[in-house]
């Protein structure tokens, strides 16, 4: 058509041709339910984490499950760590590699302002906005201490949740709703909401299974 045009007009039809470097090549591609073409590739899923704030105490906790593809390639892994001479609990969701790098970072800056949290995660947030290599880290972080609960977002956004009630991972939404009603409508402690909101979570979500790990602070 580009080169009927081309003879229309007296221009030369090697102007509208593909150069060899930009010409479409086939790959492997999948169709989503509701969605277009995606390149496949194996994808790394892990992780529930919840944080819950009850009480006067702050708990973390987190199921153990890794998942490859369709494949469950470890079930008691443990994705949240004590930091700052354990004044300061992390949990992370989304590959483990940049988890750890994430993680790092934020030790760091934690170290560069011990007594205020939410400046750490806010100098983390910039610098993963504008550092290129960061930008590629494809993790959320959960972060609290005894007074601030906060995430840490792949696109570098610092969340406060105003209930201090916290979900990510896969399975995160469905421990969030659990924990938020048994929050409401019961007497237990912050570790049982996480522990019996992430047991409901491992009921719904494939990714996420029963063994759990719990922190209290």
């Amino acid at each position: 058509m580009l080169a009927r045009h081309a003879a229309k007009f007296n221009v030369p039809s090697s102007i509208f041709e593909i150069p060899s470097p930009f010409r479409l090549r086939p790959s492997i591609a999948t169709i989503g339910s509701f969605g277009p073409l995606k390149t496949a590739t194996m994808k790394t899923r892990s992780t529930t984490i919840l944080t819950v704030r009850h009480q006067g105490k702050v708990a973390m906790g987190g199921d153990g499950q890794v998942s490859l593809g369709q494949t469950v390639v470890k079930a008691d892994a443990t994705k949240i760590r004590r930091l700052m001479d354990d004044r300061v609990l992390v949990g992370f969701a989304g590959a483990a590699a940049d988890a750890f790098a994430l993680m790092e970072r934020l030790e760091a800056k934690l170290k560069d302002y011990p007594a205020n949290l939410v400046r750490a995660a806010t100098e983390l947030a910039k610098e993963w906005r504008t550092d290129r290599a960061l930008r590629r880290l494809e993790a959320m972080v959960a972060v609290v201490n005894t007074e601030h609960t906060l995430l840490v977002s792949g696109t570098g956004d610092v969340i406060q949740p105003s209930d201090g009630i916290l979900g990510i991972g896969s399975g995160g939404h469905y421990a969030l709703a659990a924990a938020r009603a048994l929050s409401a409508h019961s007497d237990l402690s912050a570790a049982d909401i996480v522990r019996e909101s992430l047991k409901i979570a491992g009921d719904i979500c494939v990714y996420t299974n029963q063994n759990l790990t719990i922190e209290e602070l």
